[in-house]
């Protein structure tokens, strides 16, 4: 019901105005009356083609009920819903970023952007898909860390010779990575090497995990949000003549768009696995890449606009947190949730492809953020690691 009653027009002006867009979406969440003159409205609409892709947020809830069969027709229009969303999440998460910081501005995008992860994985958990979902963690990880970072290192070198970013920031960041997806290899390795998959042993070690995952992800917020946020502070930027988006506001048309993204996302995680095989795709791709990808679409759209306009510590504190956020939090959630939505317990073993590829993308991520500094042809090695990844992946699937 709530996407029906975007007015797309009202969302085309919010996007294309900047600071603008504040008092437009304000229309979308009852807040604000008023709005701008049809021929204002027009020229918007004329200027932003990508958000006339909004028409197909209605169109796949609508689509849900009248074409539940045709799920290849539902996993494209899930696909073409879910892009104009992430372009508003990006245009409101960074006027929320200017009243924050860069270093909550990226931890609340990569929260809200990891929301629609959770649900798309919760909802495969009720299916039983747990292969589905664990090459949805591991996809997400390694998409986050190497696609997202080196895209953003790639867009932001073309248009400025070299960016500077918070180096404190990212290695924290980056040693949160580390020790978490060691925490997940741990289950795997023991799995494979003394046989003991399907034992209740890894089950409980799967749990306990879990536990400390979390307890671990809490304390790092205590640190970098009110121990030591001083040493997370991002560049100063110039201020805009407009007036900025009024927090509350901002947070509240937050969590709106996200709802939207979750509804879309539920239709979209219903038919993934039928459209790929219809498209050749194993499972263990279409969770590791296109899952993964269509889950991180509005962080993604956030942190590469962020680095164009040279806010590389907002682009960085995206996608280091939300990598980080999806082994210490995410991850750890889904195991405890199995239990109560699943089918059966899920455990924290992957299969042994995921585990290098999320170790050699963490191992990765400590490495470029080691200098604090960024060009655009690091932001090519970092892609063609992820090139060799997804290609490798989609030749020679792992065996299931």
């Amino acid at each position: 019901m709530l996407a029906v009653k975007l007015a797309p027009h009202r969302v085309v002006a919010a996007y294309c105005n900047g600071k603008r867009s504040a008092r437009m979406l304000l229309c979308l969440c009852g807040a604000h009356e008023g709005g701008e003159s049809l021929q204002q409205l027009m020229t918007d609409i004329r200027r932003t083609p990508l958000l006339w892709l909004l028409v197909f947020v209605p169109l796949v809830i609508f689509g849900e009920h009248a074409w539940h069969e045709q799920k290849t027709l539902l996993f494209v229009l899930s696909v073409l819903a879910i892009v104009p969303l992430a372009a508003l999440l990006s245009r409101t998460t960074e006027a929320v970023a200017e009243r924050t910081g860069d270093a909550v501005g990226g931890l609340l995008n990569a929260t809200l952007g990891n929301l629609t992860e959770l649900v798309i994985a919760i909802t495969a958990l009720q299916a039983g898909q747990y292969a589905l979902v664990k090459a949805s963690i591991a996809g997400a990880i390694v998409t986050n860390t190497l696609f997202m970072l080196g895209g953003a290192f790639l867009l932001g070198g073309l248009r400025h010779h070299v960016q500077e970013f918070n180096r404190v920031g990212a290695r924290f960041q980056s040693s949160l990575l580390v020790i978490a997806v060691v925490a997940l290899l741990i289950p795997s390795m023991v799995a494979t090497a003394d046989g003991a998959a399907g034992r209740p042993e890894l089950q409980t070690l799967s749990m306990t995990l879990a536990v400390l995952l979390i307890g671990g992800y809490v304390l790092g917020l205590l640190f970098s949000l009110k121990t030591h946020k001083e040493e997370f502070a991002g560049a100063k930027h110039e201020e805009s003549g407009e007036p900025a988006m009024p927090l509350a506001t901002g947070i509240v048309t937050l969590l709106v768009i996200t709802v939207l993204v979750a509804l879309v996302s539920e239709v979209f995680v219903g038919s993934v696995q039928a459209a790929g095989e219809a498209f050749g795709m194993s499972p263990a791709f279409v969770g590791f890449i296109v899952v993964a990808m269509v889950g991180a679409a509005a962080e993604i759209a956030t942190a590469f606009s962020a680095a164009r306009k040279d806010r590389l510590d907002l682009s960085v504190g995206i996608a280091l947190g939300s990598a980080s956020q999806i082994a210490l939090f995410v991850a750890p959630v889904l195991v405890l949730l199995s239990y109560v939505v699943g089918p059966e317990p899920m455990g924290l073993d992957f299969w042994p492809g995921a585990v290098v590829m999320m170790l050699i993308a963490a191992l990765a991520a400590s490495i470029l953020t080691n200098g604090g500094r960024s060009a655009w042809f690091l932001g090519v090695l970092v892609l063609m690691v992820y090139a060799i990844f997804g290609v490798s992946l989609y030749i020679l699937p792992p065996m299931q």
